[in-house]
């Protein structure tokens, strides 16, 4: 089996994370909450919230919006960038909040690292009848433009075999359904879109040392990485096209 990126290093690289991550889109989100029927005085759940990348959409959406993230540094910038949320330590196994107090779980770019019959139950305890659960990915990143070059995919190439598989194969895999369709959840809806994305090279580069096989590495070989990148990106704006995902699905059949 190849080597794959742990779950849980995302912590070492945090404000990298937060700078170089890019938002969710606005129309996505919407379609979400309208599918979803969530008024504005919910309360919601972003559960492995990370640096509040979802949260801070969902802040001026719903009364009351619980931030679930284990990792402390992750939580501390979460905590800094959206005072707003009610920031909570704790996992998808034992989420911090009573059975029946949630009228939504959001989860965005982690529900693949923690799927199984158990914590999709616990996000079932959670929620009151009826209650939604909506997942978000990036499933796609296209070529930048301008070209970054031969070099720099070689690089990169090299730092993804030391660290192991990033999660987007558990995404693309599919195997995250397998726990849903056997749980008390209706049938799971999906929606996508396409955006341009631009960054210049530091946010590029911050998002490319958040990865979970560059982040779980030592900071030696983040920090000789970096700066052999930088070595080879000139300076200046790049753009992507980007393909975001929207799953979601609701309590009962």
């Amino acid at each position: 089996m190849a080597k794959e990126a742990p779950p849980d290093a995302f912590g070492n690289s945090a404000r990298e994370y937060e700078l170089g991550r890019p938002r969710w889109p606005r129309e996505l989100i919407e379609r979400v909450v309208r599918e979803l029927e969530l008024a504005a005085d919910a309360t919601v759940l972003d559960l492995g919230a990370g640096t509040g990348k979802l949260t801070r959409d969902l802040v001026p959406r719903f009364v009351r919006v619980l931030a679930v993230e284990p990792d402390n540094a992750m939580r501390e910038v979460l905590q800094e960038v959206v005072p707003e949320a009610e920031a909570l330590a704790g996992n998808a196994a034992a989420i911090p909040a009573e059975s029946e107090s949630v009228d939504a779980v959001f989860t965005a770019e982690a529900f693949h690292w923690f799927a199984s019959d158990e914590t999709v139950a616990e996000i079932a305890r959670v929620l009151r009848p009826r209650g939604g659960f909506a997942i978000f990915w990036n499933v796609e990143f296209g070529e930048p433009e301008p070209p970054m070059g031969d070099a720099v995919e070689a690089v990169l190439d090299e730092a993804f075999a030391r660290g192991g598989a990033p999660g987007i194969g558990k995404v693309l895999s599919g195997a995250w359904r397998r726990p849903l369709e056997a749980s008390a959840f209706g049938p799971v809806q999906e929606a996508e879109t396409e955006r341009v994305v631009v960054r210049e090279r530091e946010r590029w580069l911050a998002n490319m040392l958040s990865v979970s096989s560059i982040a779980s590495q030592s900071d030696e070989e983040r920090l000789a990485l970096a700066t052999r990148l930088r070595e080879l990106v000139p300076d200046g704006e790049y753009r992507w096209r980007i393909r975001t995902i929207a799953y979601w699905t609701r309590l009962g059949h």
